[in-house]
């Protein structure tokens, strides 16, 4: 009998162990999918470096250590990877460096072809050593939301509360707390909101309605003193969030760039950056996932391909049954290939034979809306699972500079620059 115990206690601790590891197992998304954003890796960091024409750049983590050692840390988006600032769609080049960023990211993909380097899964437990703590350059550098402060804060329903102010010679430190908006119980099992103490000073934005005011005005009207402190009694805001280097040995101390006062000034935030990225999409042509292909005689094809989600409404709305449209092969960057003569050239020609909605949330990345193009003439870059951009006629045809399209699709070193500027870890 003793045996027998020791035996299956043996076997449970064996199964146990086997448990843990398979449930730690890295996750890595798969092709033809969208990856659940709860499989993700979650961390936030100051934007440094954009390499926009490529979908990529560096981001300093914060970590459990001094967050001015910490290395710029490189980063891709996937080809459906969201962008969000200021509430609206966006793109890299959009997002002022310096701008601390949330970041839902996953392992490569496909290694083979990452823009960036690609580390050992279990990066993100190793000690940066130097002050600097774990966690700060994870293998998970392949982002599938890349969200600012506000974006962040109205996606997870928050708000931040303003508790008090210290100011003397137009800068000094607030005192606030991210908390679920409206007194709300928040998400289940999510921590107590902590305080969070920043840095102001005479750059600081704050928009109230459709005014942009500084700190000297909200002297002026007596809402702020101009020296000592004061109560801002849980006020509710937005924060625009950066970091900047900070005197008196704080390491880590991150820097308002904006508040938003009222629901009016963020709207009208939202809309500016909404008009900015629909102009940019219009011209570059809206992203997509090729589905599947029905080949007929003569190079002829039927073509279905997912619209990748994150845009303005207005843009899905352009894609029509029997609307005119292009589609165009483009590298994993985005960027269209064979692009010397202009995104048109080399683009398969003819007619949206239907608009498809699925129903139910999509999964981030996917529009949810599946589109069939009807071509006469089938180009190599339109197979299942590769990435297109599709145009409707009613949208601008221009060219491209020369950052932006490929002129050999088969030649991945052909990006600006190449992996090697990359730390080596």
């Amino acid at each position: 009998m003793k045996n027998s115990t020791c035996l299956s206690t043996f076997l449970y601790f064996v199964l146990s162990l086997g448990a843990c590891v398979y449930a730690e197992e890295p996750y890595r998304p798969e092709a033809g999918t969208f990856p659940a954003i709860e499989k993700a890796h979650s961390y936030r960091g100051e934007l440094v470096f954009v390499d926009h024409a490529n979908r990529r750049g560096c981001i300093r983590l914060q970590g459990s250590g001094m967050f001015f050692r910490n290395d710029p840390h490189p980063f891709a988006m996937l080809p459906y990877g969201m962008i969000r600032y200021r509430g609206a769609p966006a793109d890299l080049r959009d997002i002022p460096l310096g701008t601390v960023m949330h970041v839902r990211a996953f392992l490569p993909p496909d290694p083979k072809i990452s823009s960036v380097p690609v580390l050992p899964v279990d990066n993100k437990d190793k000690d940066a050593n130097h002050n600097r703590g774990a966690g700060i350059f994870p293998a998970e550098n392949h982002v599938l939301l890349l969200e600012d402060e506000p974006s962040y804060c109205q996606r997870e329903g928050k708000i931040w509360k303003l508790k008090e102010l210290e100011i003397q010679s137009l800068q000094g430190s607030l005192v606030a707390c991210r908390e679920a908006k409206q007194g709300g119980e928040g998400k289940p099992n999510e921590e107590k909101p902590n305080e969070e103490k920043f840095t102001f000073d005479a750059s600081t934005r704050i928009w109230r309605g459709r005014e942009c005011l500084g700190i000297e005005d909200l002297i002026d009207q007596g809402l702020w003193p101009r020296e000592g402190k004061k109560s801002l009694a849980d006020q509710a805001v937005l924060l625009g969030i950066t970091w900047k280097p900070t005197p008196g040995g704080v390491f880590t101390r991150f820097h308002v760039s904006d508040i938003w006062l009222d629901d009016v000034a963020v709207e009208r935030a939202a809309h500016h950056q909404t008009q900015t990225h629909k102009a940019f999409i219009q011209s570059r042509w809206m992203p997509a996932r090729i589905d599947s292909v029905e080949y007929g005689k003569f190079g002829q094809a039927t073509v279905t391909a997912t619209l990748f989600g994150g845009m303005d409404p207005s843009l899905y709305a352009d894609f029509k049954q029997s609307v005119p449209a292009m589609m165009g092969s483009v590298e994993n960057t985005l960027k269209h290939t064979h692009g010397a003569y202009g995104p048109a050239h080399m683009a398969s020609r003819g007619s949206i034979v239907e608009v498809i909605q699925a129903p139910g949330e999509p999964p981030l990345g996917s529009s949810g809306i599946q589109i069939k193009l009807d071509t006469d003439l089938i180009i190599e870059g339109i197979r299942p699972g590769r990435i297109v951009r599709v145009r409707p006629n009613n949208w601008p045809l221009v060219e491209l500079p020369r950052e932006e399209y490929l002129n050999d699709a088969e030649n991945l070193e052909e990006r600006f620059p190449s992996p090697a500027i990359f730390p080596k870890y």
